[in-house]
């Protein structure tokens, strides 16, 4: 199997007329990483996968495989194979045959197409399926077919484009440890888009989230979860309470907002250090996990105070909906250790947090918006 390479994007603009889908991108993807473009649809995830493909050309900017500038080089010339959300498998032929496509297509026998077939699907855990038909095959197990067609190609670079996208819940929870497990045995580099958080955190080893043509953030998945660098991110990727108002107050890379639901702490996000200060409009972002019930009722900078709206139980975590004045009601969601109790709508509730578990930002663009 061929060793992962790097992918670079240098300064990436991607144009349709007036239409800019792709912004002035600039991405460095290091050789045998797993590594996810996350967004909404329509932010220009799958145009920077097609230019990386050579499907598209780029109206600015470059893009670099291995240290090669791939202008001018066509998609059949590039070290890259590309899986689509339909898979597009070939129903006339068996699984075999489907996966040594590529072989067929240089002329190799059909001996030496066998053993191949044999050995990938070895590698994706479905020995002796190879007789089979596509439609004989569960969605899972088409999935991994076509994967492993792709590998016959030797690739350097393995493209994803949402494959996972028509798969049940319980079978796309599967099938990301099935593909992460492929990739680190196989060491080759993987691209992948999504705009399903689960997918990019759970196999990631980084993530670019994506709004209208601009890449916002560029990081490990526990980083952009915990230390978003824009509104955006942190109301896109996870659940997040929104808090806005002023920074009143700031010492060190804490600062103090007043905010509708009273002052409220929090630590400066990574990357508005040095730009957030006083009198400026900020927002404070809490996760719901973050939110404790407070022992004693009572106001302070790391307390949220309201009255229960709503509950949702779910095993072993439930939801609290505290209601505020204005805006959505703020979520907690609580451990069930055994002896959950009820609150009934209507109660006065105290909320603590941590500090340093809330992250103010300035004002900005949320995902919702």
């Amino acid at each position: 199997m061929s060793a992962g390479v790097g992918i670079e994007l240098q300064n990436l603009t991607v144009s349709f007329g007036d239409f800019v889908a792709v912004s002035d991108a600039t991405v460095t993807i290091e050789g045998g990483e797993f590594f996810s473009f996350l967004g909404p649809s329509g932010c220009g995830k799958t145009t920077i996968l097609r230019t990386v493909s050579g499907f598209q050309e780029p109206s600015a900017g470059r893009v670099r495989i291995g240290g090669q500038d791939m202008a001018g080089i066509g998609p059949n010339k590039r070290p890259t194979a590309l899986i689509f959300q339909n898979l597009a498998l070939f129903p006339l032929m068996r699984v075999w045959e489907n996966i040594t496509f590529a072989m067929e297509v240089k002329g190799k026998g059909k001996t030496e197409r066998r053993r191949r077939a044999d050995e990938l699907l070895e590698l994706i855990a479905l020995p002796r399926q190879g007789e089979k038909y596509p439609h004989e095959l569960s969605g899972g197990q088409k999935q991994r077919v076509a994967v492993a067609r792709a590998l016959c190609a030797e690739p350097h670079v393995l493209l994803l484009d949402e494959p996972l996208s028509a798969l049940d819940l319980k079978l796309r929870q599967h099938m990301r440890t099935e593909l992460r497990t492929i990739q680190q045995r196989v060491g080759i580099t993987f691209i992948y888009i999504t705009h399903d958080q689960g997918e990019a955190l759970t196999m990631s080893d980084h993530v670019a989230v994506m709004r209208e043509g601009v890449i916002e953030q560029v990081s490990d998945g526990r980083t952009i979860y915990d230390d978003p660098a824009t509104p955006f991110v942190a109301s896109f990727v996870g659940e997040n309470n929104c808090f806005t108002g002023k920074v009143t107050g700031a010492t060190g890379n804490e600062v103090l907002v007043d905010t509708a639901s009273g002052p409220l702490t929090a630590r400066v996000g990574t990357a508005a250090r040095g730009i957030l200060k006083q009198g400026d409009d900020a927002m404070v972002f809490i996760r719901p996990e973050s939110f404790r019930i407070a022992n004693g009722a009572g106001a302070g900078a790391g307390r949220v105070s309201g009255t229960v709206s709503g509950e949702e139980f779910e095993g072993p975590i439930y939801h609290l909906f505290v209601g505020r004045e204005r805006g959505r009601p703020i979520k907690v969601s609580l451990v069930n250790k055994g002896h959950a109790r009820s609150h009934s709508a209507g109660e006065a509730i105290v909320l603590a947090y941590d500090s340093a578990k809330a992250v103010a930002l300035p004002k900005g663009k949320l995902a919702a918006d």
